[in-house]
């Protein structure tokens, strides 16, 4: 052999070498915990022959606590870029394999390195969480590494999608990039985050928790709202993160990509006629309004499984993504709520970021009142909503479905919230206040003067909704653009969609406003 030749093998042997992680019995052990590989993971999710991986050869400088004498293959993370359907995405992936994908120096700088790559070129971004944490044998350096992490997601943020896939173990500093990103999945039974672990809970507090209690998949996608989707194996995950990214633009100067499929345009659909119950207290599934009027019924739920009285999602019009945003009659009555109000306003902020039309359905009594509620600071925490909605220059549509009261109705998307077109089936109600509440201020002497008070209390209550509960007075001042049947609602909404797609509307020159967190 030559010297090229000579040079070629030992190239070839090195990368041969690195490919194999942390060796076929790390990788076995991997698998046996149910668990992907990392270099797996990026096969999984990028179309065949695509992916160009960057910095293999990157080693640590590590020299301390025998690091000097330690091979970490990749230095535990894999980064490059590739195809997703066809679309440009930018990645990486911790190895657990290789010394637990533990997070020192070049490790940061490697996903540092693709994370610049994917802000420069506007592309999104896409993380597999697998690690052990900071490289306690860096010190500082592991520390820094994060911090330059962080800086960037908060720098990246609004301008790419950023998406984390947490696929094991995520504890300490590691579970603030995640939650610094636009979405977070995990798998179940698999995966955790938190900030300390079970022992030194138990240590410290003698609390006694498992890891699926304290940090695993539902915890997270039912209870802290961190995670916005629990899926059943890595695979569904990563088929997951492919669905939600064909819904998104690359960056915040493209629009979400025109995916025709077929569904006619003007289909409507006579069952929406008859879903809202004669009872005025009777519950529906808000999700057969929304699959009703999407294109093919196709719902992608964010946040399915947390603050379930607050639907968040996305589906297409004719094509066009758009986030939808509605009340769900199912749960707590659709009230709003602490959970459910900050699940929208994010929601609606992510949206705006991104150039994704937004459609809101109210069908909502008011706020939950209670003191649990106030001292938790409802009052803060709605105010978001306002604020977020009045914020957003993206096309708003808002369509009442049925209640539409108080202070809730200007939260869902009033016009006085900056609404670009408001519409409302006859069976809308828009009030300050439900009916058994306004005829108890409104008649209250009334009442107590009368021989029967309980049926002249049912008489107002039956004038004042007889009165108000319609959505004729509101259009009758321009509040609403128009009613329209139930069952002609996406034809409607398609034509809608089609006049504001050209909405063009500019905030006040500021920094940033002081948004009520």
């Amino acid at each position: 052999m030559g010297v090229v030749a000579d040079k070629i093998a030992a190239f070839k042997q090195k990368e041969a070498k690195l490919r194999e992680m942390g060796g076929a019995k790390a990788v076995a052990a991997q698998h046996e915990r149910g668990k992907m590989s990392a270099r797996e993971r990026l096969d999984h999710f990028f179309d065949p022959g695509t992916f160009r991986e960057l910095d293999i050869f990157v080693k640590h400088r590590g020299t301390l606590f025998g690091l000097d004498k330690l091979d970490i293959a990749a230095d535990g993370v894999i980064t490059g870029y590739g195809k997703v359907n066809g679309r440009d995405v930018l990645a990486y992936s911790q190895d657990f394999t290789a010394r637990a994908g533990t997070l020192g120096e070049m490790h940061s700088k490697k996903i540092c390195k693709v994370m610049d790559l994917a802000l420069k070129t506007g592309k999104p971004l896409v993380g597999f969480n697998d690690s052990g944490g900071a490289r306690i044998q860096e010190g500082v350096d592991a520390l820094s590494g994060y911090g330059q992490i962080f800086y960037r997601n908060a720098i990246s943020s609004g301008v790419i999608p950023q998406i984390s896939a947490i696929m094991g173990p995520c504890a300490g500093g590691a579970v603030y990039s995640p939650a610094m990103t636009d979405f977070v999945f995990m798998v179940k039974n698999t995966s955790y985050m938190f900030i300390t672990g079970p022992d030194v809970i138990k240590s410290v507090l003698g609390e006694v928790v498992t890891q699926e209690e304290l940090g695993g998949a539902m915890t997270h996608a039912s209870k802290s709202g961190v995670a916005h989707f629990a899926s059943e194996s890595e695979v569904d995950c990563i088929e997951e993160i492919k669905r939600l990214l064909s819904f998104l633009p690359d960056n915040n100067m493209e629009d979400p990509p025109l995916i025709p499929n077929g569904d006619p345009v003007h289909r409507t659909d006579p069952a929406l006629d008859s879903i809202i119950p004669d009872n005025p207290m009777g519950a529906y599934d808000m999700k057969d309004v929304i699959r009703s009027i999407v294109d093919q019924g196709d719902f992608y739920e964010v946040h399915e499984n947390y603050a379930q009285n607050m639907l968040t999602g996305f589906g297409r019009l004719n094509g066009r993504s758009v986030g939808i945003i509605a009340n769900q009659p199912k749960v707590l009555a659709g009230c709003l709520d602490i959970d459910s109000s900050d699940k929208a306003t994010r929601f609606i902020r992510f949206c705006d970021s991104f150039n994704i039309p937004i459609l809101t359905l109210p069908d909502v009594p008011g706020y939950l009142p209670g003191r649990q509620q106030e001292h938790a600071g409802i009052i803060r925490h709605g105010a978001k909503l306002l604020w977020c909605y009045s914020e957003a220059t993206v096309p708003k549509i808002t369509l009442i479905v049925r209640k539409d009261y108080g202070g809730s109705y200007l939260a869902m998307c009033s016009r006085d919230l900056g609404a670009d077109l408001v519409l409302a089936w006859p069976t809308a109600e828009i009030a300050v206040m439900g009916a058994e509440g306004a005829a108890n201020i409104i008649f209250r002497k009334e009442i107590q003067e009368a021989e029967d008070p309980k049926a002249k209390r049912q008489e107002k209550i039956d004038e004042y909704r007889n009165l108000l509960y319609n959505p004729y007075i509101a259009a009758s001042r321009g509040y609403i653009d128009g009613v329209i049947l139930p069952s002609e609602t996406r034809p409607r909404l398609i034509e809608a969609l089609e006049v504001l797609c050209t909405k063009r509307e500019a905030l006040p020159a500021k920094k940033h406003g002081n948004i009520p967190l």
